[in-house]
This record gives structure tokens, sequence and C-alpha cells, in this order.
């Protein structure tokens, strides 16, 4: 008679492991959540708050579900990050664990509202969910374990399918990863080696992601053995990302939700049987009330639901309007399920902006950023676990319009001077007294190849684009030069 399947050893490493990337996103946002959502800050939250407050009344806490209606101030912006390390600590001690997940799950989805647009990426939707769930998370609890396996799926298959549906060129001639290590947001030093790999092998790379994303996740709800080759796979692919880009604990969280397609039987061979010993007596008592037992159910309806809908939305175009859409609106405003699409289009070339400053109106001197390129000869940092938000942001404002709002507040904390905002560049020329106005130009960067590199020690070579059209300059006086 075959054993059945526990995951009691399964359930208390994903939490531990949980609460470190719970630590790291947390220690990351907290010195630069003053400088995005702060008084003086790029996109401050007490402004949206009071725009949320007069024009939709007590609906307001339905739309923005924050602990920051009580008090915005920049010290309850940083208190937050750094309570939100303490109950990961505690997480990773054992201590009140429920209660602890409840904290940390709230704490991020009040940061993930007080940050705006700055936090609107896949691995902030991914960290919510997956906290969600661990909340309702017992060993024997076979319904969440489903959800997470269900989770892994729709991020795997989404970001696959969404490669697909967008029509990208690059995807669909397989040629994405020709120009995806030189184009991607903040380049990591070993996308540039493999940038100079012969094209047929970065195409050859390129079906090999489609296949996994695509292929692969349906094995995720076949047989043990199946399973356990889609999460090889997956992990596969997850440390070519991390050995080539900069995603942040984002490639680290999705390996960690790997863990439900294996078992305790698969992870105490890998496991020291002193660590897995350790584990099962650290972990809480696996029991389950009735209470959270029907609690789970109701979850799982609610997010099959609403996560079925979601890919309806994303096969079809089209989105459920009416009373059912804005009820549709509410739910997914707490993180319950979410749309995975990771990196659906990839750029064939790359916009740099060279931010610079004057005090006289005659000599312009350039900022620089602590990771974002700008000199050519910067090294390509590798920067994970860290999220350095308003670097990553940066890439976004020459692809679309919409990004101009918040890069034009950018340029104003410029001028004033934000030590919050400055705080967060590698260079201010204007330490002393504020610039009078800035100024924005667009270049195109390239990857130099082997031999350029040695030669010039350089790792960019550049061409200027001319002024940076949606927002070439701002003066003192707040008028944009048009």
């Amino acid at each position: 008679m075959q054993q059945e399947n526990t995951y009691e050893l399964v359930s208390a490493l994903f939490i531990k492991l949980l609460a470190v990337v719970y630590f790291i996103a947390f220690a990351s946002l907290s010195g630069q959540i003053v400088a995005l959502a702060g008084q003086d800050g790029i996109l401050p939250i007490t402004e949206l708050l009071q725009q949320a407050n007069i024009q939709l009344g007590w609906k307001r806490f339905l739309a923005y579900p924050t602990i920051f209606w009580i008090n915005a101030g920049d010290t309850a912006l940083t208190a937050a990050t750094w309570i939100g390390c303490a109950f990961s600590v505690l997480l990773f001690l054992n201590y009140k664990t429920r209660f602890s997940l409840v904290i940390l799950y709230v704490l991020y989805l009040s940061l993930f509202y007080a940050g705006q647009i700055f936090m609107h990426f896949q691995w902030d939707f991914l960290l919510m969910e997956a906290g969600l769930l661990a909340i309702f998370l017992t060993p024997n609890s076979r319904v969440v374990i489903f959800l997470y396996r269900w989770l892994l799926f729709r991020l795997r298959f989404l970001s696959g399918i969404s490669k697909i549906l967008s029509n990208d060129p690059g995807w669909a001639g397989l040629s994405a990863l020709v120009f995806y290590f030189e184009t991607q947001p903040l380049p990591h030093i070993g996308g540039w080696y493999a940038h100079q790999l012969p094209e047929w092998l970065l195409m050859l790379a390129t079906a090999a992601t489609l296949l996994i994303e695509l292929v692969v996740p349906f094995m995720m709800f076949m047989a043990r053995r199946y399973r356990f080759i889609a999460a090889w796979l997956t992990i596969a692919l997850q440390i070519v990302i991390m050995l080539t880009s900069n995603h942040n604990w984002f490639n680290m969280l999705t390996i960690i939700l790997c863990l439900f397609l294996f078992d305790d039987q698969a992870i105490r061979k890998v496991l020291p049987s002193s660590v897995s010993n350790w584990l099962i007596q650290k972990h809480p008592a696996s029991t389950s009330s009735a209470t959270l037992r029907l609690s789970s159910y109701l979850l799982a309806a609610v997010i099959m639901i609403v996560s079925t809908i979601q890919i309806w939305e994303l096969a079809t175009g089209r989105a459920i309007e009416g009373k059912a859409g804005t009820l549709l609106a509410y739910i997914q405003r707490w993180s319950l399920s979410n749309k995975y699409h990771v990196f659906p289009t990839v750029n064939q070339q790359r916009t740099e902006l060279i931010i610079e400053g004057t005090a006289d109106g005659r000599i312009w001197s350039a900022y620089t950023f602590k990771y974002k390129p700008d000199a050519l000869n910067k090294t390509l940092a590798v920067v994970i676990p860290h999220h350095p938000r308003l670097d990553w942001m940066l890439w976004f404002v020459p692809l679309h319009p919409e990004f101009t709002p918040w890069f034009e507040n950018f340029l104003r904390t410029l001028l004033d001077n934000s030590p919050a905002v400055t705080a967060q560049l590698a260079y201010n020329p204007f330490t002393d007294s504020p610039p009078i106005a800035v100024r924005v130009h667009a270049f195109d960067y390239r990857f130099t190849n082997a031999d350029e590199r040695e030669i010039t020690g350089n790792w960019w070579r550049s061409r200027y684009l001319g002024p940076f059209t949606p927002a070439p300059g701002l003066h003192r006086d707040d008028n944009l030069r048009r």
C-alpha cells in the first residue's frame, strides 16, 4: 500500500523561507519609502489619501485598504518597514506564527498602496498573494497546498501565454533573449556575458523559456514524478535568471513556491536529517480549527472564481463590467489573486535618460544613480536581492507617457533638493544649494562587445538621441520647457 504524501516538513520549510523573503522585502523598502511616498517624496501618500477622501467618501477604505489612513507621516512609513522586519524575524523563530503572518500581510499591503506606482511590480503582487495564503496554511490543509500550486501555475503559465498574446516579434521570432540582457531594466554583469553568446544559442534559450513557461506548468498537477520534473525545471530557469538579471527577490520567491510540488519524503532526501528534525520540532502544532478550515475553503472558492475570471480577461482582452466588475475590483484590492505577465514584450532598444541640473543657467552637471546605467564604464551591478525602485522605474519612463507624471514630480524634488530623494542618488552635484533648472537628455545605450570592452574598458557605447521630449526640462517656477 502506497504511503500518503505528507507536507509538514514542506510547510515548515516554506514558512521559514517566506520569513526570509519578507525580511528582505521590508529591509529593501526601508531606505526608500520616504523618498517614494513621504511628505517631500516623489508621490506623497498624503496627497493620494486626501484625494480619495474627497472623491470616494467611506468607500476610500475599500479602494485603499491601508493602515496609513491612521497616520501617513514619514515616521509611520519608515516604522512600518522596520516593524515588518521585526515580525519577519519573529515568524522565522515561530513566534505566534499565524499572528505574525497576518501582521506581515497587512503591513506589506499598506506599503503597497503607499508606494503607489513604485510598488506595482509582479513580485509585490506575488509576495502579497503568497503571504495571504500562508495565513491559512497547515500541513494537513490540502486545499491551501493546492492553492499554492495553482498560484505557481498561474505565475508561470500566464507569463508564458502573455508573451504569445502580446504578438511581440521577439518572442514570436525567438529573438527575445538576443535583446533582453541588454535592454532589461537593471543590467546584470552576467547579462553582459550572456549577450556575447552566439545568436543561435540565445534563440534556443528563448524557445526553452517558452517551453518551460507554457508546457511545464501543466505538469504541476500530474503525478508525483512529473511534479518533481516541473519543480526542477522551474528552479533551473530561476537560477539562470538570477545569474543574468537583477530581479531582486522575485526568483527566490518563485523557487520557494516550488516546494509545494515536492512532499516531505522528497525534501528529506535533500535536507540533512538534523535540519529536517529541527524544522519539524520548531514548527507549530499542525492543528487546524474548524474556523480555519472553513475559512480556507471560502478563500479557495473566491480565489478560483477570481483567478478564472482574470484568465478569461487575459485570453479575450475583455473586462468584466457593471456591478460584478466593481465587486471584482474591490476583491482584487486585497491581492487575493493577481494577473501575472512577466516580460510579455522585450524591447530591442535601450533608451537611457541623463538628468542634468544648473545653478547659474550656463554650466550643467549630471546626476548619477547608484544602479541604473549612466557612465559608460560604470560596473554592471549585482543588486539582488535588493530592489532599488527609483532606478527600476526610470527604465519605464521612455517607454510610455503614463510614466511622465511621476517623472515630472521626481524632477521637482530635484529642484527642491529633497534630502530623502537625493539620498537615492549616487551623486548629487548640488549639495550646497538647489539648482535653478534641470533638463533631460535621451541616449541610445548598447552593450560593448568583448573587443570594445578590452580596448575602452567600457560596458556600454552610447548615441545621443536628443532632449527627452515628454519632460525635457523643469525650472524653479515649475514651468515645463516644451
